[in-house]
């Protein structure tokens, strides 16, 4: 057996919330995506609007990409307020550049062929392993970090988040076109994404010793170079010392964004409560867990899903209902029942891929509106009417 790798768990208040939300850069006369991350990088560093409170922008696997990363923040509010001003500092570069930003899952019509990889030696060497399948990764999601307590928390936690990925997943499906095609799926970009190896369902581990003892393995046997290269839907961050929650496709709005990290924040401290209290949290066979992930992608909010142990049955936006009720007293302590509303929201107007879906109809299947109607979403900070 190889040696644990020592992960150990920062210092974390609990439930403080952070975002990082990856978003595509677009020519807007043509709805093409640009290979243009190292200009915009380089051109954030001479600006003279710096980055506040920890906020930034990075580059990401393809040049096609960046990222706009929030400090630690007491309120998704919080959070709001910081992304709002790095889009900003953002588009201070990108628009003498001509470049528009656009979120979602995955790019309408793109073709993975055409794109860039970031010059980055563990990218290259992510590439070099997976090949075709890397290269296909030309996907986007939202990733909510929230803060955890106590190292011991950690693992329940995150076996409890996986009965609520369904949810998560149908909310922020915004990926169900690929290469000009309509997959038939909300979000092809889940399908995409868990071809890597390392990425998927967490492996639910009861104890850390348990986890360190994996990444021991995985280092040793050349899987992976550190904990981090795991790239599961849900995973602790010990240098962080929160919980990431990586099943989102990437919001096409800010006003998404904040509902679903409000989501996020709201689920983990339920849970952690409950933990306190010293309930056991729900958590079902693995291959049901395996099956609502699928169930979710492939049919979104119109999805039935598997709702315990003994295989009872529900719509998935009737379970999204009656959750958001539950979780309003949670809200309400937090200071985000007003980012939460969002989620009911979504549920009333649709979800990025009804919207998506709804444009290309309305233009005899042409992808070019569906992209400016997604970069329109992104400048206005709200989703809008198809």
């Amino acid at each position: 057996m190889s040696t644990p790798v020592q992960l150990g768990f920062g210092a974390s208040p609990r439930s403080t919330v952070g975002l990082e939300w990856e978003v595509a850069l677009v020519d807007p006369a043509t709805g093409e995506l640009t290979q243009t991350a190292p200009q915009v990088l380089e051109a954030l560093e001479r600006s003279p609007l710096q980055a506040q409170g920890g906020s930034h922008v990075t580059g990401e696997f393809m040049k096609n990409t960046v990222e706009m990363v929030t400090g630690v923040c007491r309120t998704v509010a919080d959070a709001g307020a910081d992304l709002t001003r790095t889009m900003d500092r953002l588009r201070t570069v990108t628009e003498p550049l001509g470049i528009e930003l656009m979120g979602g899952g995955t790019h309408p019509f793109a073709r993975a062929d055409d794109q860039e990889l970031t010059d980055n030696e563990r990218y290259a060497r992510i590439l070099d392993r997976t090949k075709v399948w890397g290269a296909q990764l030309l996907i986007w999601g939202l990733h909510v970090h929230v803060g955890v307590e106590h190292r011991d928390k950690a693992l329940p936690l995150m076996r409890g988040l996986l009965s609520y990925f369904p949810h998560l997943q149908a909310l922020s499906a915004g990926s169900p076109y690929w290469a000009g095609e309509n997959t038939g799926y909300a979000s092809n970009r889940a399908m995409l994404f868990q071809q890597l190896p390392s990425a998927g369902l967490p492996i639910a581990f009861e104890t850390w010793a348990d986890l360190e003892a994996y990444a021991g393995d995985m280092v040793e046997v050349g899987a992976v170079e550190a904990f981090s290269e795991i790239h599961w839907d849900v995973r602790p961050s010990p240098r962080f010392g929160t919980l990431e929650v990586r099943v989102c496709d990437a919001p096409t709005n800010l006003t998404e964004a904040l509902a679903l990290g409000a989501l996020v924040q709201c689920l983990v401290e339920h849970l952690s409560t409950q933990l306190d209290e010293g309930r056991e949290l729900t958590v079902l066979p693995s291959w049901f867990h395996e099956e609502n992930k699928f169930r979710a992608a492939r049919y979104g909010l119109d999805a039935t899903v598997i709702l315990d142990a003994q295989g009872s049955q529900g719509l998935l936006a009737d379970q999204v209902g009656k959750l958001l009720i539950e979780l309003e007293p949670v809200a309400q302590r937090l200071g985000c029942a007003e980012e939460l509303a969002g989620v009911r929201d979504i549920l009333r107007g649709g979800a990025p891929y009804q919207r998506q879906q709804a444009v290309a109809a309305a233009h005899d299947g042409d992808l070019v509106p569906v992209v400016r109607a997604m970069i329109n979403e992104m400048r206005t900070g709200r989703p809008l009417p198809s």
